[in-house]
């Protein structure tokens, strides 16, 4: 097996250019922030990217959790790859993930100043420390499972012009674009009046007999980026249980949807309590 490495500094643009890297040295698989990558789908490993603080996200990078190198290497062990491309700030990083994984040195170490210019360097840059974007290498669909409730987009290859098998195979695939929680600047806070309003919104295509009385919301401790929210709602006119409990399922729908878009968190409970009144 043998082992590539991919340096570049962080917020350079190596994420978004790691399958065109893999490609071209004919690397099966990409190690990068944590995860496995194999024929564009994630399959072992935690990322970096779902971590609070950049602290644990450096230590779930470089594998310093048992249990999740224990995960990719039972993968490698599996798929048997002739070559692995590993991503990485420095050639330290990667010799230190080649080591958690019980990998051999890598072979030939490209940097990103090789395969990019300057001013895409920059742009790079300038998405990553003033909008907090992180890319990973693996298509929206793939990643909603592990970033549910986060803000995700996908990314199509537009630059890469390369002819052949590769470039067919270049133009298909797809990235996806990630905000982590720690690449928010401060503590992110939202009012309670936050959610009233957006609950509020929400309602408002659903139905004009649904009126908002209280809304609260509070961080969840079960998971990263987890919200629990509390809400009181008054139902006008007379209605029979029956049509009472088939318009919470699309209340529920409705409010989730609407959060989670607009803020990036992840609605874990919604508690709500129906006070009915009559319609004079």
């Amino acid at each position: 097996m043998e082992v590539f490495a991919f340096i570049g500094p962080p917020g350079t643009g190596k994420s978004d250019r790691a399958l065109v890297v893999a490609y071209e040295n004919r690397c099966a698989c990409i190690i990068d922030d944590g995860i496995l990558i194999y024929h564009n789908r994630w399959v072992a490993g935690s990322s970096a990217k779902k971590e609070e603080s950049k602290i644990a996200a450096v230590r779930r990078a470089i594998f310093q959790d048992a249990e999740q190198a224990a995960d990719v290497k039972r993968a490698i062990h599996q798929i048997r790859p002739e070559r692995i491309l590993i991503l990485g700030t420095s050639d330290r990083m990667v010799n230190r993930i080649t080591h958690a994984l019980d990998l051999p040195a890598p072979k030939r170490y490209i940097h990103i100043e090789e395969v990019a210019r300057p001013e895409e360097i920059r742009k790079a840059s300038e998405a990553r420390h003033k909008e907090g974007k992180h890319v990973i290498p693996v298509p929206t669909m793939e990643l909603k499972p592990h970033f549910k409730g986060y803000l995700l987009d996908s990314l199509k290859f537009f630059r890469y012009r390369k002819k052949g098998k590769i470039g067919k195979k270049l133009a298909a695939a797809e990235k996806s674009v990630v905000r982590p929680v720690f690449s928010y600047y401060g503590k992110l806070v939202f009012a309670d009046e936050v959610f009233r309003q957006l609950v509020t919104w929400a309602l408002k295509r659903l139905s004009s007999d649904v009126e908002v009385r209280d809304v609260s919301g509070v961080k969840s401790d079960k998971q990263a980026n987890g919200l629990i929210l509390k809400l009181t709602l008054q139902i006008k006119g007379s209605r029979t249980p029956d049509q009472i409990k088939a318009l919470v399922s699309p209340i529920r729908n409705y409010i989730q949807n609407e959060i989670e878009y607009t803020t990036g968190m992840s609605v874990e409970t919604i508690k709500i309590k129906l006070v009915t009144s009559i319609a004079r």
